[in-house]
């Protein structure tokens, strides 16, 4: 009997990019149930250097470095990313082979519930300067603390004190059934009032160029969710953007349409734009928003 083909997919081992990677392997063995489909663990230096922001050993590489390396080796096949964890540019060689349907994009404050609403002097946990910049203006006398670590231990900050509240992103909260824990409170940010990071809500599947397993993960990606990213990353691209800038881009396609909201920090000031423009020119964009610097 002939033996099946394994394909391993790489993921870091925090519970959401696992729940992530399973959500990608489920769509592939429905398309390919004849495949072996074997998750293969790999630590970050991301997932390592905890007590350290981003942005002082390497931004968002950190990330995707042990999993292009990897790649390169051939000891995994495809990696398993959240798009918004992402460098604007990949290692040689790979590529952004498929995307999943895009989840809720919005950020979310997560606060305790004991009936007091959010205070102007509250503590906010977040290492993001998007976030960071963006909270500012909403409640202008709230005070940014950095913190990192996974879902579960950022809301445990919250449940133990150390901070009054803390920002997420609603999408990797709903795929860990956390959105409705009855000891906790729940505010999310219109577009209009916190525009995302970049590919925020999307799961990108990375690849060798030209193998056939990318072509695999190409067939289950979603063609909107990829427009989106596509002109997303290349905002970011343009603007040149890392852990160290306070950069926001989010677009919404709805038919032929295609809505933008993007913000970033110019000379110290938070700037914002929103607009639409045909999908078919959406690679423009980028350097539409450059033309604005």
């Amino acid at each position: 009997m002939k033996e099946k083909k394994v394909v391993r997919i790489g993921t870091r081992g925090s519970l959401l990019a696992v729940a992530q990677t399973e959500q990608v392997i489920a769509a592939m063995q429905k398309k390919f149930p004849d495949i072996i489909w074997e998750k293969v663990i790999l630590r970050t230096r991301g997932d390592e250097l905890l007590n350290k922001p981003l942005a002082d050993f390497g931004g968002k590489g950190v990330f995707v470095t042990a999993f292009e390396e990897a790649l390169r080796q051939g000891s995994i096949d495809l990696a398993v990313h959240s798009a918004k964890d992402m460098p604007t540019e990949l290692a040689p060689g790979m590529v952004i082979a498929g995307v999943t349907g895009r989840a809720d994009a919005r950020d979310v404050l997560v606060t305790r519930n004991d009936g007091t609403p959010p205070g102007k002097r509250m503590v906010v946990g977040t290492g993001s300067l998007r976030r960071q910049m963006q909270l500012n203006r909403i409640y202008p006398e709230a005070e940014c603390k950095s913190i990192r670590g996974n879902v579960s231990t950022r809301l445990d900050k919250v449940r133990k004190g150390e901070c009054d509240g803390v920002v997420l992103a609603a999408a990797g909260l709903k795929r860990l059934g956390l959105l409705s824990e009855p000891d906790l409170s729940y505010r999310y940010f219109s577009f209009e009032e916190m525009v995302p990071s970049g590919g925020q809500g999307i799961i990108a599947i990375e690849g060798r160029a030209g193998e056939p397993v990318s072509d695999m993960a190409r067939t289950i990606s979603d063609q909107k969710a990829y427009m989106e990213l596509e002109a997303e990353r290349s905002v970011l691209r343009a603007l040149d953007a890392g852990c160290h800038e306070a950069v926001g881009i989010l677009t919404v396609v709805k038919k032929e349409q295609m809505t933008y909201y993007v913000m970033w920090e110019q000379e110290g000031r938070l700037v914002r734009r929103q607009g639409t423009i045909p999908v078919e020119k959406r690679l423009e964009l980028a350097q539409q928003i450059k033309d604005l610097l």
